[in-house]
């Protein structure tokens, strides 16, 4: 089940400048990263470049030409938690232990996405379905790219987001210097674009529907991915879980031309992909995802509340679940709330609601009770953080940091900040 938990933050961004420090670690727990704290406050309007819906896929023409891209720096933010890992982590950078505000810059929506960096472009996007390019030293709007209507909640079965546009934070791609986000407009309709970073030109527009889904039903909340030229997104349910959702993966290449992959996760219903931080890709280009609560309670497993591994065509390969899967089903106290994060020595870390922390083995997640070791840690939602072995779980309340042991014989809760 779906919970739109502490990481909505609305309509005006602040930047903060950080003090220097020694300290290496750049591992933002929530969605407020790169130093930008989005806070409630009311609405504003600003210019826009509006394309309207296509009824066909717009795709990048085929061109020998290089394109004219802001390449990705090593201290860039281009994805949820800066790369595929989601460890959230940026060497040699000052540690922000005193923040002064900058600038504010009001917006036309809500923002659920983790901001982006991409040079001196904060890349914003809202639930007003609406993309904003920023100067990151003044807060200057560069360039504001509207892509549709987003939908009202009236018109929805369900959910808590009024209205729903742009949630799951977007990906930047440096080979095509596109910025990938994926829409929810009136009719309804999922939407991929691609946008230019320089201009705020729409370059790439298609549907990220899979056939025969039931369109209303399905929020696209989990952020993108990036891996091999293709696009990752994930889709679960509003929250409440009415209506006929499923949980699904969906691939589409970055030049939007192409079928679509696609995955559905195998239950009757629900098994939504919905955390945060979305998909974990490793260096094969394998999907590890974190599925939900299902409606099956015993008897087979149905591959819900689970970490999945997909292959890069949206094969499924492995994975992994608790031996309680049917009550935890039962109780909504699933693996769904936080995404996989992937860690050294093959190792993946998964937490959620019902507060037991697994340490998984990427390569052979081990199916129903196949975890190399388990902790009580604490009921996560959102995306975990990792430097080396020390996670940073993104508890409901607060943070805990906890260490991997040698030769993974333990987890081991080292420090708790309670809020």
């Amino acid at each position: 089940m779906l919970k739109q938990s502490r990481h909505t933050l609305i309509k005006t961004v602040n930047m903060y400048g950080r003090a220097s420090t020694t300290t290496r670690l750049f591992a933002w727990i929530g969605t407020c990263l790169l130093l930008i704290v989005l806070v409630l406050t009311g609405c504003a309007s600003t210019s826009s470049s509006t394309d309207s819906p296509a009824s066909t896929p717009l795709v990048l023409p085929t061109s020998k030409a290089s394109p004219i891209v802001v390449p990705a720096q090593n201290t860039d933010w281009t994805t949820y938690h800066r790369d595929n890992t989601r460890a959230g982590y940026v060497a040699d950078m000052p540690d922000p232990q005193h923040l002064t505000r900058a600038w504010n810059m009001q917006l036309d929506g809500a923002v659920y996405a983790e901001p982006l960096l991409v040079g001196t472009h904060v890349l914003v996007a809202t639930e007003g379905d609406s993309v904003y390019s920023l100067d990151s030293k003044t807060g200057k709007v560069q360039w504001r790219t509207n892509v549709g209507t987003p939908m009202p909640l009236s018109s929805l079965p369900c959910g808590n987001i009024d209205p729903l546009g742009i949630t799951g934070t977007p990906v930047y791609d440096a080979a095509t210097g596109l910025i990938f986000a994926v829409a929810e407009i009136s009719g309804p309709q999922h939407i991929l674009v691609g946008i230019d970073a320089l201009t705020g030109k729409v370059r790439v527009r298609r549907s990220v529907d899979p056939q025969g889904i039931d369109i209303v039903a399905h929020q696209q909340r989990a952020a993108l991915a990036l891996s091999q030229n293709m696009v990752y997104v994930a889709f679960g349910g509003l929250d409440g879980d009415c209506s006929d959702y499923h949980g699904w993966v969906v691939a589409s290449r970055t030049d939007g031309g192409g079928s679509l992959l696609s995955y559905q996760v195998p239950t009757t219903r629900e098994g939504g992909i919905w955390a945060a931080s979305g998909p974990a890709v490793d260096t094969s280009g394998n999907v590890f995802v974190a599925v939900g609560n299902g409606e099956a309670t015993q008897g087979n497993w149905d591959h819900t509340d689970s970490v999945l591994r997909l292959s890069p065509t949206l094969h499924l390969e492995d994975g992994f679940a608790p031996t309680t899967w049917g009550q935890e089903n039962a109780a909504d106290a699933d693996l769904g709330s936080m995404g996989p994060l992937l860690l050294p020595g093959g190792l993946v870390f998964a937490d959620g609601k019902s507060g037991i922390g697994y340490l998984l083995h990427a390569n052979a997640l081990g199916g129903v009770g196949g975890q190399a070791q388990q902790a009580t840690i604490c009921r996560s939602f959102g995306g975990a953080a990792a430097l080396g072995s020390q996670v940073f779980v993104p508890c409901t309340d607060g943070v805990r940091q906890v260490t991997v042991g040698p030769r993974r014989r333990w987890l081991e809760v080292k420090y708790s900040l309670v809020l």
